[in-house]
């Protein structure tokens, strides 16, 4: 079996084409072999000058040692040891060799050309045998915004009457990055097939968890994918979901709803009519076989989790996240708020539909992100005078915008630990020093807690794109040293289960201004807009502290100067805080000293400040 991976230069760039070996790690002037336990790969370079090259994986395999190593859950051995399609056809087989042969280039790392690596360039993948249907195909990677070419393969064709295959040819044509591309083709191709070759355990929703992470939240048919890859493994589906809604790239109610097993579901194992659309194909036996294995195999999983089924659904986290997110906003009056690190829009989808916030403004890096909310959020179809409520903004959260001052509050969620940490003083002075809204809403995973996370392995951060995963104690160490400096108040709060002794899934910090900026820096820089505060009530502002490495009280913010209003008005919000202890386990501050627990102190909707202990 082959695949090609062609890289276009386009006009005007300074590249040339051949730096597609540096992103490949693979010389273009030599042939390079692999060993894999199912047969033998080479990479070779049929083409290679300045505007045009093109590197070719080629897979040989070992029928003996298939056999060896094949899945015995897989229907299409069952059906013959010594006579099938997979020596030929791209399936998991071609998706592990893509993975073992391109692993560093999956992981878009490249110490040689960096810059390159990360850019989306013009390229072409040829696949000249899929086991699948056109439109499967083009439903696939169709979202994901390749160019897709489809044609369907004749049984033979010296024998054009015999109708067509369930086989296509495919080539893919975009701009993409080349660790996308790779990481799409080793996830899409067993999905597309429909089996593995190996054995389907936990570790592959890690797997497809760090593949997918950049471009699976986003795809419309997320949960399919997620089910085919996972062997429909109802356990292990339900996992990856739960996983994949951490990514706050999609509303949580089309995640929550997918891991459902019913009669629907066990149609869907056998995709005959997606995953082969030419009728009549004496291939298809193999598919129906398939599915009527699948499709016992489904129903036996469903009487495993029926009683699940039935339980009353709970919330994700990514819920309860929203839920408290919104409602610190609303315990500040925060009606005009900017949702920095939008992404996909899932905080943006239940801003917009709550009369309260009257202008949402949602700002990401990603053009692609920000077009993906639009369409979920149906911009399009929406009233006017709903839709004129959203603003879309591309801008980089590191640096300052004028556009970003005088909101009521911002939102930064799931979003600091996405920033290099040398960056973090970067976002912090264009934030909390330029833009400087009157509230500031920060939730970050608590490094802590994830090893309540089952498929989650030891030393592992929960995404892949995570910088870093701070403990309660790091995160409040960073978080009063941008209260100290800025002049805000800092309030905790705890956001999803709760464990006693690791603390909860998300923690929360509610920064609220009491003061002008105490960087000199900022303040010669002009770079703080004096305001009214405005809402509908008042309240005192309460300093706030919180557990770190060394002994003594200290606190973040300070009293209310006159000449600024006392409070942000509380809104209507009906949601009060928890009080989160900050673990006291030694860690590096950020130019503050440490509080104790006693010091810690939290909001009520009100407005009022009560002690930890009171809260208790």
């Amino acid at each position: 079996m082959l695949v090609t991976i062609t890289a276009t230069r386009p006009p005007g760039a300074d590249w040339p084409a051949t730096d597609l070996g540096y992103l490949l790690a693979k010389n273009p002037a030599a042939v390079q072999d692999f060993s894999h336990g199912f047969g033998r790969s080479r990479v070779f370079y049929p083409e290679a000058d300045e505007t045009r090259c093109t590197a070719a994986l080629y897979l040989e395999i070992d029928p003996i040692g298939l056999i060896k190593s094949r899945n015995l859950d897989s229907a299409d051995f069952s059906l013959s040891q010594y006579v099938n399609d997979r020596p030929y056809a791209a399936t998991s087989l071609l998706a592990g060799a893509i993975g073992q042969v391109f692993r560093t280039a999956i992981r878009g790392t490249s110490k040689d050309r960096p810059e390159l690596a990360a850019t989306a360039l013009p390229l072409s993948l040829h696949l000249p045998v899929v086991p699948a249907g056109a439109a499967f195909v083009t439903r696939l990677f169709g979202p994901l915004g390749w160019d897709v070419r489809a044609e369907p393969l004749p049984l033979d064709p010296a024998f054009p009457e015999w109708g067509e295959s369930r086989y296509c040819d495919v080539t893919l044509a975009g701009v993409q990055r080349v660790s996308d591309a790779l990481s799409q083709l080793y996830v899409l191709l067993p999905v597309l097939d429909g089996s593995k070759h190996y054995w389907i355990d936990p570790t592959e929703v890690e797997k497809l968890l760090r593949a997918g992470e950049a471009w699976l939240p986003g795809h419309p048919d997320r949960e399919l994918i997620t089910r085919r890859y996972l062997g429909r493994r109802p356990t292990l589906v339900r996992s990856a979901l739960a996983r994949l809604a951490e990514a706050d790239e999609v509303p949580e109610s089309e995640l929550d709803n997918a891991i459902e097993i019913d009669a629907a579901e066990a149609a869907e194992a056998v995709e005959a009519a997606d995953a082969a659309d030419a009728p009549g194909a004496v291939g298809h036996e193999a598919v129906e076989t398939v599915g009527n294995v699948a499709v016992e195999t489904v129903g036996n999983e469903a009487a495993k989790v029926a009683a699940e089924v039935a339980e009353p659904p709970r919330l994700s986290l990514a819920a309860h996240r929203r839920e408290a997110v919104i409602a610190a906003l609303k315990d500040v009056g925060g009606r005009r708020v900017l949702d920095l690190g939008c992404g996909g829009g899932a905080l943006l989808r239940p801003l917009l539909h709550d009369r309260y916030f009257t202008e949402i403004v949602g700002v990401d890096v990603s053009v692609r992100a920000l077009q993906y909310a639009a369409r979920k959020l149906h911009l399009d179809r929406l009233p006017a005078q709903v839709a004129e409520r959203l603003t879309l903004k591309q801008g980089s959260l590191t640096y300052t915008d004028a556009d970003l001052k005088g909101y009521d509050a911002a939102v930064l969620m799931e979003v600091i630990e996405h920033v290099d940490p040398p960056r973090l003083a970067s976002l912090e002075h264009a934030v909390f020093g330029s833009a400087r809204p009157r509230a500031v809403v920060v939730t970050t995973p608590n490094a802590e807690y994830n090893v309540r996370y089952e498929t989650l392995e030891e030393g592992r951060m929960r995404h892949r794109d995570h910088r870093f995963e701070w403990t309660r104690a790091e995160f409040a160490a960073w978080a009063d040293g941008v209260a100290a400096r800025r002049g805000y108040a800092v309030e905790y709060r705890q956001v999803g289960d709760v464990d006693p002794e690791l603390g909860p899934a998300t923690q929360l910090a509610l920064f609220i201004e009491i003061t002008g900026p105490t960087s000199a820096q900022d303040a010669s820089a002009g770079n703080h807009e004096n305001r009214t505060d405005g809402g509908n009530g008042t309240g005192s502002t309460g300093s706030t502290g919180s557990t770190g490495s060394g002994g003594g009280s200290s606190t973040s913010g300070g009293t209310e100067p006159a000449n600024r209003a006392t409070a942000i008005s509380s809104g209507t919000g009906s949601a009060s805080s928890s009080t989160s202890t900050v673990s006291t386990e030694s860690t590096p501050t950020t130019g503050t000293s440490t509080g104790t627990a006693t010091g810690t102190t939290t909001r009520t909707a009100t407005g009022s400040a009560i002690s930890a202990k009171e809260a208790n």
